[in-house]
């Protein structure tokens, strides 16, 4: 069972029209994430991708996301991804069944291995302005669930490579990870692994896809 594609609604919020990407789900469905709200492993109702504005300083994320899934109706439990990215500018890929859509944006490229910015030097990080979900129509088993998160963000550093970008990702991007529930399940979800590949290839596909069309803004082609 492949989960659908997510619905692209607008919304108003303290003054701002902000875009918002939803994922319904015909029936909970097995999921991993990284993201702050709802983040971990759940059976998720639904999963949303919403836009913030650039000035975003809500240290009460929880409750914001609250209030975003009882505005869009939304029962149960789920996932709430942010990003300061209009996601209306969100780029959808498919490998061979594995389904992926990004939002991306590089404003604040950071190296995750960089000794200048330790714990002790925290600072303040954009909202995620690299989120992606993937989509997969078959079970995995947990560990294989996490695998995938790791397989996709070495993608993600691969297109950061190919375009040159300066560092690994961004301060908070994350990873959403959704496949039909069941006892049994895909074992394995590394880069040489079935669903593991196939979500690597999308989630590259989808990613340069987004840097792409950012260079193009930039360059004024678009």
């Amino acid at each position: 069972m492949t989960p659908p594609g997510p619905e692209l609604v607008a919304r108003d919020e303290d003054g701002f029209t902000l875009s918002t990407l939803v994922w319904r789900l015909a029936s909970p469905m097995r999921c991993v994430s990284t993201a702050a709200v709802g983040g971990g492993f759940l059976d998720a109702g639904w999963v949303v991708n919403a836009q913030v504005p650039k000035a975003y300083d809500r240290s009460d994320v929880e409750a914001h996301g609250a209030e975003l899934a009882a505005a869009l109706g939304l029962p149960g439990a789920g996932v709430v991804m942010l990003t300061a990215v209009d996601v209306r500018a969100h780029h959808p890929a498919s490998f061979e069944g594995a389904g992926v859509t990004a939002t991306v944006g590089i404003s604040d490229p950071t190296w995750a291995a960089d000794p200048t910015e330790t714990s002790t030097r925290m600072r303040t990080a954009v909202p995620g302005t690299v989120n992606v979900v993937v989509t997969l129509p078959e079970p995995l088993l947990p560990a294989a669930l996490v695998n995938v998160v790791a397989t996709v963000t070495e993608a993600k550093c691969q297109a950061f490579a190919d375009f040159a970008v300066p560092g690994t990702g961004t301060p908070s991007d994350a990873v959403t990870v959704i496949c039909p529930a069941g006892k049994e399940g895909h074992p394995y979800g590394g880069p040489r692994s079935l669903w593991g590949a196939r979500a690597a290839c999308a989630a590259y596909d989808a990613i340069t896809a987004g840097l792409r069309s950012g260079r193009a803004r930039e360059a004024g082609t678009c």
